[in-house]
């Protein structure tokens, strides 16, 4: 196995959860303590030309803020800073040998990669070790990853890094990236990775990549508690204590347990980061992680509402985070959200009092629509067909809750189309929560009638009569008056499936005067 090093960013990574403000005092207790615990490279910030110098902070305006932190016991390791590409003027560095910095860590977004060599040349001339961070390196395409390589290979940075900015990686897509570094990229430039965890991968990810790296010489980060934005990182801990245990580490855990409980846990207890749901929804559609906080911050959405503003961020916008944008998404999703209370509105005023017909696409409603067609005609009811188009009257509503069900509807344009919000489409007349509405019974837990049942119930209705609501037979032909939406299920599962209608009925019944027109026969109340 080639040498494995350990760097640190608790100091730069972990700045998102407190705006870099750690203080002076805690500032040196991290760097003594990951000095004590052997960690191999400690990043230590930010540089940035606009920022202010700040004692307390570790975004710093120069170098020379840094040599008033580093004491001398905590210069026995390699020490970092981060500076963005295009944040910090790399000729107005001073030369290393003046500083307390042995390395840059040079970020860059896809956009600047081909420019990137000058400041590389510069900052080498300068006599510090360059790590080349390729940020959301998954977005590169294979051509222009191999493009970076051949740069790489020229400019031969002390490391270059597969970064997982949003934390969306899974383990073939790193195997893929590694590969690729691994044979084209010169044997004397290390290989780094840097995680977040917005799927819980980070501990996972960075052992397999680590088990990848046989012979090469490799860079893994890592942050105390795992202390970063959002998900936040791979946390120190662990991994040094995976290597300590696998591949002959001689990490100090204790150390870095002292600082989590003399630091990090101040800050984590007033801004907790770790695994959440909108981190992980950031990380499915493998965009900037401020877009799900900017609408997890807006305290207005479900997350299913979430999801389907992310879903909508273009490719192309999600790598940068763009507040603009995401305002204007968000505020397209908020009007629809009106549009749906006001169609809601007006349909609760139609069937306020009224006795609801509902109409499931069973055998008997073709067997027995003369009772069907009957009964609408001498009574004051509304009636809704459910996942298909009644053809012998037509209904008030259409109901579908389920997709291919969507997709087969032939309906005039007029219809009125209420559909739930897991199904896609653009022609409805009414959208309502899915995951609301589900039962407990698992074998019909999206059963279509029994959610819009459970709809009708939360809305008020006292009075609902079924047709076609006949549960299924062992024999699938026998379960639907159009053959075609008849599909085979094993016998078992029909079973289970007529337990749990007539379960979800009966308990429902207890609330609301539920009645059936024509005859179920493998369901009852």
């Amino acid at each position: 196995m080639g040498k494995i090093q350990v760097l640190d960013c608790t100091l730069r990574d972990g700045g998102y959860c407190n705006k870099w403000q750690f203080g002076k005092d805690n500032i040196v207790k991290v760097l003594n303590g990951l000095n004590k615990a052997n960690i191999d490279i400690i990043e230590c910030g930010y540089i940035s030309d606009g920022e202010l110098a700040k004692p307390d902070s570790t975004f710093y305006q120069n170098m020379y803020d840094l040599d008033r932190i580093l004491s001398g016991d905590a210069k026995d390791r390699m020490h970092v800073v981060m500076i963005n590409y295009g944040a910090c003027d790399v000729n107005k560095l001073p030369m290393c040998k003046n500083t307390c910095i042995d390395g840059i860590r040079l970020a860059f977004h896809k956009r600047d990669f081909r420019n990137v060599s000058a400041d590389v040349e510069i900052l080498k001339q300068k006599g510090y070790k360059v790590f080349l961070q390729p940020m959301v390196t998954m977005n590169y395409s294979g051509g222009e990853l191999s493009d970076l390589i051949d740069i790489a290979n020229v400019i031969e940075p002390y490391a270059f890094y597969i970064v997982d900015s949003f934390g969306s990686m899974k383990k073939e897509e790193l195997a893929t990236l590694y590969d690729s570094l691994e044979s084209k990229l010169k044997k004397n430039i290390l290989i780094g990775f840097h995680s977040h965890n917005n799927l819980q991968l980070s501990y996972s990810n960075a052992v397999f990549f680590l088990e990848k790296a046989a012979t090469r010489d490799v860079i893994i980060d890592a942050s105390v508690y795992g202390m970063g934005r959002g998900a936040g990182n791979l946390n120190t801990e662990l991994i040094i204590e995976y290597l300590n245990r696998n591949c002959g580490g001689s990490y100090n855990l204790k150390s870095v347990l002292n600082i989590m409980d003399e630091v990090i846990n101040y800050f984590f207890q007033r801004k907790p980061w770790g695994y959440s749901l909108p981190n992980y929804l950031s990380a499915t559609y493998n965009i900037h992680p401020n877009y799900a906080s900017f609408l997890e911050d807006k305290k207005t959405l479900t997350y299913f509402d979430m999801d389907n503003i992310l879903s909508s961020v273009d490719i192309e916008r999600g790598s940068e985070f763009d507040k603009e944008y995401i305002e204007q998404l968000y505020v397209g999703c908020m009007n629809a959200e009106k549009d749906e209370v006001s169609k809601l509105d007006i349909y609760k005023s139609h069937i306020s009092g009224k006795t609801m017909l509902l109409i499931a696409p069973g055998k008997t409603s073709g067997l027995e629509r003369d009772k069907i067609i009957s009964y609408v005609k001498e009574n004051d009811v509304v009636v809704t067909s459910i996942n298909f188009q009644y053809e012998f009257i037509k209904p008030d509503y259409i109901f579908v809750s389920n997709r291919r069900r969507y997709r087969e509807l032939n309906t005039n344009a007029d219809s009125r189309i209420i559909i739930t919000s897991n199904v896609p489409g653009d022609e409805y007349y009414l959208k309502i929560s899915y995951g609301e509405l589900l039962n407990n019974e698992e074998a019909v837990r999206d059963n279509a009638g029994l959610i819009f049942i459970e709809f009708l119930k939360k809305n008020g209705i006292k009075n609902i009569v079924l047709a076609g609501f006949d549960g299924y037979s062992h024999d699938y032909e026998n379960n639907y008056y159009d053959d075609k939406s008849a599909y085979v299920i094993s016998e078992e599962t029909l079973d289970l499936m007529n337990t749990g209608m007539s379960k979800v009925l009966s308990e429902m019944k207890k609330n609301v005067n539920i009645t059936f027109l024509t005859t179920p026969h493998h369901i009852k109340l």
